[in-house]
């Protein structure tokens, strides 16, 4: 399977400590098109982060100085980067592992060993999440208190600003666009993530908990439908 052309221009930092690894990630993502920076520790690359603003971060879990979770916490909790997509990359296959680095707020993961023309696929994915999602007759959707601006890729919750990861913004906006219908979680990792129906859904109910909470009150219009998905209430709803 070929993957789509990246757009010109888009940056990518490679952090990993096996020198090996992050040569063969970064000769794939040249080849599909992008910039690529390298870093071999968890200071160099919060470093490179804050000093070149990457598009997206490939981040090994087990890195020297500080571990992938730190790296991948700072770079959530600083206005500077918070908005950056991050695959995680890591050798590490029990879910608690994985689950924590969704958690944290990373996009989507990838474990060790991995087909590199996957995870070509995968940045291509998250990367696409977090450049569509505007557009349409009208830009600005509410739903309760709820408001999403599709064309600043912003949402406000009783007019404060709810800072969200890309895949958050593109999970509530999916569900927004669908409201009042129920979206099977497979459903959702095909739109949202572009991924296979067989990924587990526990990448869905991580995303969705996490997501409730940071819309606080609001994130009760996020109903859970046992046994088949979610579905964003309709909460006295209309488009501007």
């Amino acid at each position: 399977m070929t993957a789509p052309s990246a757009v010109t221009g888009e940056r990518i930092l490679v952090v990993d400590d096996e020198a090996d690894i992050v040569a063969l990630v970064a000769y794939h993502l040249v080849k599909a098109g992008y910039r690529v920076s390298t870093a071999s520790s968890g200071p160099d690359a919060l470093a490179a982060a804050r000093q070149e603003r990457p598009a997206l971060v490939v981040l090994d879990l087990m890195l020297p100085g500080e571990s992938g979770y730190e790296v991948l916490e700072k770079l959530r909790s600083t206005p500077a980067t918070r908005e950056i997509a991050i695959l995680m990359l890591t050798a590490r296959r029990e879910e608690p592992d994985r689950i924590r680095g969704l958690a944290l707020g990373a996009d989507d993961y990838l474990t060790k060993p991995f087909s590199p023309q996957e995870l070509v696929l995968r940045v291509g994915a998250i990367l696409r999440r977090v450049s569509t999602g505007g557009g349409g007759p009208s830009d600005v959707l509410s739903i309760g208190t709820i408001t999403i601006d599709r064309s600043e890729h912003r949402v406000l919750v009783d007019e404060r600003s709810i800072e969200l990861t890309p895949t958050e913004y593109k999970l509530l906006l999916t569900l927004a666009e669908r409201r009042g219908r129920v979206q099977a979680r497979a459903h959702l990792l095909e739109t949202v993530w572009e991924a296979a129906p067989d990924i587990q859904t526990r990448t869905v109910d991580m995303h969705v908990q996490r997501l409730r909470t940071k819309l606080g009150d609001a994130g009760d219009l996020v109903e859970t439908v046992r046994g088949f998905g979610y579905r964003l209430k309709n909460g006295q709803s209309r488009s501007a």
